[in-house]
């Protein structure tokens, strides 16, 4: 689990970033593009994500190859979005979505927000047991595309009440 490096985006990572994000979707079954997903923020991550409060991670491991990354973007003064999780299926399992959760988390704090939100789809049980796992409720569920998505959100003045 020490072999990854979670840091900051950069442009540089663009391409690598929208190659996990695609890899990540077929592995569930889903694609881009396909009207139902939205994809228009990668090429405009530094203006939606970090130049708006926000947030954009990778993981990196030795070498130099991007296997992990997430973001938080600003939904309003006080709640942020988690979203563009995703772990390589070849890295999976090995505590790297739990390290970017928690590393975003802590940044959604740090960013001063009092709650995160976020959504899964019902056919991804490793990201509905990460989000359980981290304190996240179910608050709705909604057919989209062919697929129940789960609304989630944690409270982080709790996850900060009980962490210090």
């Amino acid at each position: 689990m020490n072999d990854v490096e979670i840091r900051r985006y950069r442009w540089s990572d663009l391409e690598s970033v929208w190659a996990l994000h695609q890899i990540c979707l077929a592995q569930v079954g889903l694609s881009p593009g396909d009207g139902i997903w939205y994809d228009d923020d990668f090429p405009r991550i530094n203006e939606i994500y970090l130049a708006d409060r926000g947030e954009f991670l990778v993981g990196e491991v030795p070498g130099g190859r991007v296997v992990a990354m997430g973001g938080i973007r600003r939904i309003d003064g006080e709640t942020a979005e988690m979203c563009r999780l995703r772990v390589h299926p070849e890295f999976q399992r090995r505590g790297y979505g739990a390290r970017m959760v928690s590393a975003l988390e802590a940044r959604a704090i740090e960013l001063g927000y009092l709650r995160l939100r976020g959504d899964t789809t019902l056919n991804q049980p490793a990201a509905i047991e990460l989000y359980r796992k981290y304190g996240w409720r179910e608050i709705r569920r909604e057919e989209c595309g062919g697929c129940v998505v789960l609304y989630g959100e944690k409270e982080l003045v709790e996850a900060m009440s009980t962490s210090t």
